[in-house]
């Protein structure tokens, strides 16, 4: 990203005073859909994020600048001034988040631009608000802690965004670590970094370039079904508060009260606990065909039980499998995206060409390709 882009952009519009903050955004290398549900999640932060210029103007309104969109908006701060645009909604959703926590910032004016791609499961949205409440609170000197940095942007995409996500892509973006990923516990918030380096493998993710909505009424319903499941269990047994709590003989126990549908997005859920588990113990060991196992059964899981992938996805899976990729998965919400793939180094080349070539020849465009590399999380640019 060309910093001195948008801070030429902001001199232009607004004047010579600013700061730059970024957060980036965020791979998951297993335990997806686990977050809203009590599980673990297993992120790092990547080298590709949202850079922001900020002043404070001393307004009361927020005058901000898209160079992604080219275009700008301007709104107060109260409940009523919501922005049409929805990129601002965003901004607007973190500024009433942080008031209604009893946080009082102040009108600024910001030029931002991000060079993660869109809709392609490294939740740009999460970096963008990650990116604004970190500055906020650096700006006006707040001293709220990143855990509830992490929760402000969550509740603007519960409240603002229309988008009922767990907490796991927020706190990627705001904790990463530059060389580790993060395994997350969602119900109790502990995490601890673990390191990531798999020497003579390279992660890459290949995009399908097919853009997911995750406001569709799709990732919500499956949220339903999976809360749904939980409350048939925990009639007979309370001690279970977060479906991730649950084994699957607990759901054998209540599968004729629920609908296939439900039980499906729930043996899923319960299965994807085990398997980032699982990976957390093969990377201490140094085993990646271990890792590699559990990605593939997450994606089996994701395009059969939770059912979020797609045509699209479904064949790149295929792909690495037959190029003898050691791992591979949809990453992210699904319906669209990206698969993130485990590779020996001595495959790499091969199976990108592989890839571009057959999904070409089917779908008419080739994949996007981007290597992944792990880096810090939300933080001001000096």
């Amino acid at each position: 990203m060309d910093i001195n882009q948008i801070k030429d952009k902001f001199k232009s519009l607004f004047g010579n005073e600013l700061r730059v903050y970024t957060s980036p955004g965020r791979v998951n290398l297993i335990g997806e859909h686990t977050d809203y549900n009590g599980g673990y999640v297993f992120p790092g932060a990547i080298d590709k994020g949202i850079y922001a210029a900020i002043n404070p103007n001393r307004t009361d309104k927020i005058r901000a600048y898209s160079i992604d969109y080219q275009a700008t908006s301007e709104f107060g701060m109260r409940e009523e001034d919501a922005p049409k645009e929805p990129w601002a909604r965003y901004i607007f959703g973190v500024v009433r988040e942080m008031q209604k926590r009893c946080f009082q910032p102040k009108g600024f004016d910001t030029v931002f631009a991000g060079d993660v791609p869109l809709g392609a499961g490294m939740s740009s949205s999460a970096a963008l608000e990650s990116t604004f409440v970190f500055a906020l609170n650096d700006i006006y000197n707040l001293g709220i802690d990143k855990f509830e940095l992490a929760r402000i942007g969550q509740s603007t995409e519960h409240n603002y965004c229309g988008v009922k996500c767990g907490i796991m892509d927020q706190f990627a973006s705001i904790f990463g670590k530059k060389g580790h990923l993060m395994r997350l516990n969602c119900a109790t918030m502990e995490f601890e970094y673990f390191p990531f380096d798999p020497k003579g493998y390279k992660v890459v993710l290949l995009d399908t370039v097919v853009k997911h909505e995750l406001a569709s009424s799709a990732y919500n319903k499956r949220r339903e079904s999976c809360e749904n499941a939980c409350k048939h269990i925990q009639v007979k047994h309370k001690e279970i508060k977060y479906l991730s709590d649950a084994t699957l003989n607990l759901l054998e126990e209540i599968k004729n009260e629920i609908s296939h549908e439900d039980y499906m997005r729930a043996k899923y859920v319960i299965g994807e606990k085990q398997r980032v588990l699982d990976v957390c113990d093969a990377l201490e060991k140094g085993d990646y065909e271990t890792v590699g196992d559990r990605m593939y059964g997450t994606h089996f899981g994701m395009s059969k039980e939770y059912e979020v992938s797609c045509d699209e996805l479904d064949f790149l899976n295929d792909i690495a499998k037959e190029c003898g990729v050691t791992g591979s998965r949809v990453m992210g919400g699904g319906f669209g995206g990206c698969t993130i793939n485990l590779v020996k180094e001595e495959l790499y080349d091969k199976f990108i060409e592989t890839a571009k070539e057959k999904f070409n020849k089917k779908f008419g465009h080739e994949p996007k390709v981007y290597d992944v590399v792990i880096s810090d999380g939300a933080r001001r640019i000096e």
